[in-house]
């Protein structure tokens, strides 16, 4: 990746944006959507109310008109917004579940689901919980780029201000994605794909009328959002279709766990739980794992040995390395058809 484009791009969307949060007296998240929008309405600077006044909206055309987008590839675009969006979570002080996948996460998400799939003709891939749309669009550039084909992505999220942010980021980077903002346990208006890929929010979800027709619910109380949006996942996914999801290393231990792997062994194959090295947390509790899970259909099997693990550290590259070649061969012995 080309670190001598991203780094002034990054300065110039940060110094526009900046002109804008003054000038408007925003957040800098909201700062950077109208200016994100005005970017994307060929540098048109949006004034309402007389704001921004006419010295700032000068300013900020005169950015605008040394922006080029042509020659930046979508990767770049992502690390961009990414950037952005990094230092909106510090200086407006956003809340940890609107916090971004890391690259590293997504990047092995990515991996995972490339070496399990084998596409010959365009295929799509949706995200229940897409937010910024940085993990879904990391795992579509590199499927794109190792396939060459044509990929449709679909994101789903109940927050406006996340879902604005992933319409900058997907319209910026041109990527074939639709973009729903509703809750993700009602009725979706997506078809079936072919992958999910998702960073699942994690804890109690409240409405408890939504689930009755979950078989991942709780007998009594509040029910597992995470539980239940794999459920809906494993729903809109074509048979033998594969889901990458990042969940709490602790999600088997828990005392719903039970009739959550009932679930899972009516409906998909565990294919695959890895832990993700610990020095990425904080505490153990803050643990997480990818867990690998697929639709069952006619093409489809269990592993005969479910891939388990723990990724290396990052810093290690030889360990590293040698453990992602455990799972090509992984793959090879166990579903290769």
């Amino acid at each position: 990746m080309a670190q001598e484009k991203i780094e002034p791009l990054f300065k110039l969307f940060d110094e526009s944006t900046t002109i804008l949060q003054q000038a408007v007296s925003n957040s800098y998240l909201d700062a950077f959507i109208e200016n994100a929008d005005n970017l994307i309405d060929d540098g048109n600077v949006q004034i309402e109310d007389g704001k921004p006044d006419q010295q700032a909206a000068k300013k900020l055309q005169a950015i605008y008109q040394t922006i080029n987008l042509k020659n930046v590839t979508p990767e770049e675009i992502r690390t961009v917004v990414q950037l952005i969006m990094l230092k909106a979570i510090k200086q407006d002080a956003i809340q940890s579940n609107h916090q971004m996948t890391p690259d590293t996460i997504g990047i092995l998400m990515a991996y995972l689901l490339e070496k399990v799939s084998h596409f010959t003709k365009p295929f799509s891939i949706f995200d229940l919980s897409v937010g910024t749309g940085n993990l879904l669009t990391t795992v579509m550039n590199h499927l794109h780029s190792v396939t060459k084909l044509k990929v449709h992505g679909y994101g789903i999220d109940n927050d406006d201000s996340m879902l604005a942010v992933a319409s900058i980021n997907t319209t910026l980077q041109h990527q074939d994605i639709d973009l729903y903002h509703q809750d993700a346990i009602d009725s979706l208006d997506i078809p079936q794909s072919e992958l999910v890929v998702s960073d699942l929010p994690v804890g109690y979800y409240p409405l408890d009328d939504n689930v009755a027709n979950y078989e991942t619910r709780a007998n009594k109380g509040h029910s597992y959002v995470h539980h239940l949006l794999i459920e809906q996942a494993m729903n809109y996914l074509k048979p033998g279709g594969f889901g990458a999801f990042l969940v709490p290393s602790s999600l088997f231990q828990s005392s719903e766990s039970k009739q959550f792997v009932e679930w899972i062994q009516k409906h998909a194959h565990l294919q695959g739980l890895i832990n993700l090295p610990s020095e990425l947390f904080q505490t153990k509790q803050a643990q997480k794992s990818i867990l690998l899970l697929q639709r069952q259909g006619p093409n489809s099997k269990q592993a005969t040995k479910v891939l388990l693990g723990e990724f290396p550290s990052f810093k290690n590259k030889a360990e590293f390395a040698s453990f992602m070649q455990e799972i090509d061969r992984w793959v090879a012995t166990n579903l290769s058809v």
